[in-house]
């Protein structure tokens, strides 16, 4: 019975070692602290310049925490582990043990806990950090990329995409059944208008439309995070557009509005209470 108790004990052990190594592979990079809590001092005894300088050793590529990131885990974090190194108590013995946990705080790995005997603090801080580094020498990490893992980083921003597309196509589909109203309504007004005064409806329109599009009224498109800000000769901003996944159509911030190219023309469409006006834009790129 002990045999076979201890035999699966063994099993076990081995899978779990397995597993952790697995997973940790995933991971291309380690964050460092710049402090552990139970020391009162940043990089208090160089623990954690000792840190980083093992998790280097043993292939990983490890980071001290506020430093310069490398471009990729700046725009993915899931690609990293964060680090710890955890104090237990002990009456004559300083014990340390190292935890991995990823971007969701999820312990991914700890280590076995590393001992001294030193009653310096440095030395003993410094030999049992090492002791529990070997749990980590022994997982022969390799760096093995994985999807999964790069596909959590991106989860918040294919999730606001989406939302985005999803506002624009439902925005289109309003303007789209606005135009469908107004196309009927129109016949029943183009009467009266010829009838009473068709020259001055004509003239006053295309002065309209001149003041609208002269130069006066060129708006110029400035380069912003996410679009462009379009400001008069003042020059004062007069709109911020953002870009979306479909081409040459803009939202308009702080405003229930889309900015589209239709032919040559740039055209502002938007809500006026409960009826939709358009307007033909003179944009400069």
């Amino acid at each position: 019975m002990k045999i076979k108790f201890l035999t699966f004990a063994i099993i076990c052990f081995i899978a779990s070692a397995v597993y952790a190594q697995t997973n940790i592979n995933n991971y291309k990079y380690v964050i460092v602290p710049e402090k552990y809590d139970f020391l009162k001092e940043n990089d208090q005894y160089q623990l954690n310049s000792l840190t980083e300088f093992l998790f280097n050793k043993y292939g990983f590529e490890a980071v001290k925490e506020g430093a310069d990131y490398p471009k990729e885990l700046m725009q993915n974090r899931c690609s990293a582990l964060n680090s710890d190194v955890i104090k237990d108590t002990g009456m004559f013995k300083t014990k340390l043990k190292i935890i991995l946990k990823d971007c969701n705080d999820k312990v991914v790995f700890t280590s076995a806990v590393g001992e001294s005997r030193e009653k310096e603090y440095k030395t003993a801080y410094n030999l049992a950090l090492r002791n529990a580094f070997k749990s980590i020498e022994a997982l022969n990490y390799k760096y093995s990329p994985n999807t999964n893992v790069t596909s959590l980083g991106n989860t918040n921003q294919t999730q606001a995409k989406t939302e985005v597309t999803q506002e624009i196509q439902q925005l289109k589909k309003e303007i789209q059944n606005l135009k469908q109203e107004k196309q009927v309504e129109v016949p029943k007004m183009a009467k009266p208008e010829v009838v009473e005064a068709p020259k001055a409806v004509v003239k006053k329109q295309v002065k309209d439309v001149a003041v609208i599009e002269g130069p006066s009224n060129v708006l110029y498109a400035q380069a912003i995070d996410n679009g462009f800000q379009l400001v008069d000769s003042s020059p004062k901003v007069v709109y911020k557009m953002k870009t979306t996944n479909l081409k040459d159509v803009f939202l308009v911030e702080d405003k229930s509005a889309v900015i589209y190219k239709k032919g040559n023309d740039w055209v502002i469409e938007y809500y006026s209470g409960a009826t939709l006006k358009q307007e033909t834009l003179n944009i400069k790129f």
